[in-house]
């Protein structure tokens, strides 16, 4: 991997694996945000799509960790399914369409989705969908977040304001979550896969980070209640703003 910056080869793997302790932290704490928080901080060390590929095995493997209790799926999958359709086709069409998300505009991609979603998050905005929506609104944002997912590895926009606008109970909510971002995750190996950039040396390093961030979400978990989650999150999103900044200037400042 190519660094902007000399790193030992003991050091950078040390670094990234406090990067997903960190992004686990942030997930046991407030109930999301690995996959966010891992390709941000990632993205100041690698290109996007080298950062995606480290992201798959833990982030599948916590969303679908998410999803439980089986009992209550059914009902829900059906719901959301034509949304996640969306998704898949969305995720794989971008792409194609796009290539693995590297270089100078996949950084910016980033930037602006990470600075759209902290934004929107920071409002505290709340929309409404009628349930006769859901059946072509759905796929639509499905598509629209396969498409982000595509170029940025992020797959929060639009899906996370969409599923808080169904009116969902928080239990429901939060698995309907883990739903969207499990096949937003497979979606996206298989789009990197699709451009040779998720090897089996890439699934092995994945794996191993997954030790790390099940020990980060496992001591959010415990600061859970002594935290305030509101502040946190703000702290949090917040800090989403500054990094999105970050990348985007520092593309378009460079020569």
């Amino acid at each position: 991997m190519n660094f902007p910056f000399s790193l030992s080869d003991a050091a950078w793997p040390l670094l990234v694996a406090l990067v997903f302790v960190l992004a686990g932290l942030v997930k046991g704490v407030v109930g999301l945000g690995l996959p966010t928080i891992a390709m941000a901080l990632l993205a100041l060390l690698m290109t996007p799509a080298q950062a995606a590929a480290l992201l798959i095995v833990p982030s599948l493997v916590t969303n679908v960790w998410q999803i439980r209790p089986w009992s209550a799926l059914g009902p829900l999958l059906r719901r959301l399914a034509p949304m996640q359709v969306g998704v898949f086709v969305g995720t794989l069409a971008g792409a194609w369409a796009l290539g693995a998300p590297a270089g100078a505009w996949a950084t910016v991609c980033l930037g602006v989705a990470l600075i759209g979603y902290a934004v929107w998050g920071l409002t505290g905005a709340r929309l409404t969908v009628r349930a006769a929506s859901e059946p072509w609104l759905g796929p639509v944002i499905g598509a629209m977040t396969g498409l982000v997912t595509a170029a940025t590895g992020v797959f929060v926009i639009p899906a996370v304001p969409y599923l808080q606008a169904l009116g969902l109970q928080r239990d429901a909510l939060i698995q309907a979550m883990g739903i969207s971002f499990t096949v937003s995750t497979v979606a996206l190996a298989a789009g990197l896969y699709f451009n040779a950039q998720y090897s089996s040396t890439s699934l092995g390093a994945s794996a191993l980070l997954l030790l790390p961030a099940l020990a980060g979400m496992a001591l959010g978990q415990s600061l859970r209640h002594r935290l305030s989650p509101l502040l946190f999150r703000k702290v949090f999103l917040g800090s989403l703003i500054v990094l999105g900044l970050h990348m985007v200037i520092k593309e378009m400042l460079a020569p």
